[in-house]
């Protein structure tokens, strides 16, 4: 019973994430049209750092506290797809923490990114979750 509460918030935990790792770069795309110092621009950076402080961090953590008390409860460890998964859960880490850096830039003025790139870095997030998601319900090696 204690697994499927874990698996649920686990889930949970998943969404937020993912909600927030989709919208922080389209933030980010109307954010490089905001002039610097102007109001806009500032409420931007407001908006991306509480995004990314009260909601995607705090998911991510949870995300993998509960993630690896399954895998470990689970014996999923020893599954072959479980491996790719944590591959592709490691890439979304890292995306997460290139657009920690990006929120970072953002908040000192010193962006020199394109809404273009922000455009396109918004879909990685989609990729690697269709992936995960393919790989957790699929179970295909």
């Amino acid at each position: 019973m204690l697994y499927d509460w874990i698996k649920a918030l686990h889930v949970i935990a998943v969404i937020a994430w993912m909600a927030g790792m989709l919208y922080l770069p389209r933030l980010m795309v109307y954010h490089c049209a905001a002039p610097v110092g102007s109001v806009q621009s500032e409420t931007f950076k407001v908006m991306e750092r509480r995004l990314l402080k009260a909601i995607i961090n705090p998911a991510m953590a949870v995300t993998w506290l509960a993630g690896l008390w399954l895998v470990y409860e689970g014996g999923w460890y020893r599954a072959g797809w479980f491996h790719a998964k944590f591959a592709l859960v490691i890439a979304m880490s890292a995306v997460h923490g290139m657009m920690s850096g990006w929120v970072r830039q953002f908040a000192e003025d010193r962006n020199v990114r394109s809404a273009r790139f922000y455009r396109i870095a918004n879909e990685v997030p989609t990729v690697l979750m269709i992936g995960i998601v393919i790989l957790v319900v699929v179970k295909p090696f």
